[in-house]
């Protein structure tokens, strides 16, 4: 009965230490939403995520059609109205290329990474206006469109030439892409043959990524940054990464993406709240400069790993209870564990104002010697409290080895879970637990089975 007690005992102050975790974990989700509020706040006083698409021709035409309308006496007549269409032309060749300047903000605690972006643009054009057909058309200005998601990036007044002239261009016009810029063309005629060669200049600011769009026949876009930590997004670029930042380049044909029909359904530039990896809208390609150690992205893969640490110290206590004859309140259980879970508190609120690893490491130290120092008396022994010490020292590493290492974060807890197992199984292969239980049962007797035995006749 002892033995069972104890052991429902253990279970309850697991599950209770849940409690304190789960808080932890709620305290981590506030911080990031506070950080979520920091970019936001960036973005509305600097420029958002950024996206780039264009340009696109746009030529309007106006034809007489013949319809049938009711009058007010609801008698149908034959009435010729005027409707107003557009031809879409993308490039047949589209180069975009130019870097990206990083920097950083800061809004409190949180540091926000920002970047202005040298681009240039280059794209040419072979549009064919179609010839009158039976119905005749007028045709209006052309205008050539590009899409930017966020117009306040723009630091200084693009520069345009088309053809090798200097065009003035102006805020956005009938874009299906969101803001941006356009700029009027002459009127052509029915059949010609409009060729562009057009090249536009800017600097754009934005916050953490930037997207492309590839809208010609043939693209090809390169982007390059002294920020080491780049995160790719839609198709994946040649690039280079090293000590001096990276290089991406990427080569797309028009039947490798659906932009162009996507552009012609009325989607918008890709939305780039959640990062290039959740970018929705238009296909496209891009890079985000993220954060190699996110300390709240680290901080709650950690406390996932918290009930493990509360449980095998309580299983620890356990076996010496149970071995060493040492009786272990369950306020002692207790305590031992909420010391466990404030050292996830602790992390977090360390890794805001120093390095992760730093953080880590003191929060480790304060924790275990605080537990080590009680151990000593709880256990009453030297040897005992920090031997208990020196096995949390070796879970903690563990679980940094963890935590820097996602690629292998599986392989690697697969491989702590078993040690640990296989060190509870080689000092436990020697326990009666009978004995330990007090319900031995009674050894059979082979002689009594003799008697009770009848062979048959």
């Amino acid at each position: 009965m002892r033995l069972a007690f104890k052991i429902v005992m253990v279970v309850a102050m697991t599950i209770a230490i849940l409690v304190p975790l789960l808080m932890i974990r709620g305290v981590i989700d506030d911080r990031q939403n506070y950080r979520a509020q920091a970019v936001a706040d960036i973005a509305r006083s600097y420029a958002g995520a950024q996206s780039f698409a264009g340009p696109v021709l746009v030529v309007p035409y106006t034809e007489t059609v013949e319809v049938e309308e009711p009058d007010k006496y609801n008698i149908v007549h034959k009435v010729q109205r005027e409707v107003t269409h557009h031809w879409t032309f993308f490039p047949t060749t589209l180069d975009v290329r130019g870097p990206m300047r990083p920097s950083t903000r800061k809004r409190g605690l949180h540091e926000v990474r920002v970047y202005e972006w040298h681009g240039k643009a280059k794209a040419h054009f072979e549009a064919l206006i179609p010839a009158p057909e039976a119905v005749p058309r007028r045709i209006g200005k052309p205008w050539l469109s590009y899409g930017i998601a966020d117009v306040r990036g723009l630091r200084a007044s693009p520069q345009l030439r088309i053809n090798g002239r200097s065009q003035v261009v102006e805020e956005g016009l009938g874009s299906r892409s969101g803001s941006g810029l356009h700029v009027r063309l002459a009127e052509p005629q029915a059949g010609d043959v409009l060729r562009l060669d057009t090249e536009l200049d800017l600097v754009l600011g934005g916050t953490e990524s930037l997207a492309l769009v590839p809208l010609a026949k043939s693209n090809r876009f390169g982007l390059q940054s002294s920020w080491q930590h780049p995160s790719f997004g839609g198709s994946s670029p040649r690039h280079e990464l090293d000590a001096s930042g990276f290089k991406a380049d990427w080569e797309i044909a028009s039947v490798a993406t659906n932009a162009q029909r996507q552009y012609q359904q009325g989607q918008i530039l890709p939305d780039l709240r959640g990062g290039i990896a959740d970018m929705d809208g238009i296909d496209a390609v891009g890079v985000s400069l993220i954060d190699p150690v996110d300390i709240y992205t680290q901080a709650d893969r950690a406390t996932k790993y918290g009930l493990l640490f509360v449980l095998l110290t309580f299983v620890g206590f356990f076996l010496f209870e149970l071995i060493k004859q040492l009786p272990i309140h369950p306020i002692q259980y207790g305590l031992v564990g909420l010391a466990l879970a404030i050292f996830f508190l602790l992390l977090v609120s360390l890794s805001e104002h120093i390095a992760f690893a730093i953080a880590y490491l003191v929060a480790s130290i304060a924790c275990i010697g605080l537990i080590g120092f009680y151990l000593v008396a709880v256990l009453r022994s030297v040897g005992r409290g920090l031997g208990f010490a020196a096995m949390l020292a070796t879970l903690y590493a563990a679980l940094y080895g963890l935590l820097v290492s996602e690629d292998n974060a599986l392989v690697l807890g697969a491989g702590l879970l078993f040690l640990v197992l296989a060190a509870i199984m080689v000092v436990t292969r020697r326990v009666d637990w009978y004995q330990l239980a007090g319900s031995r049962p009674a050894p059979r007797d082979p002689g009594r089975d003799a008697v009770g035995r009848h062979e048959p006749a």
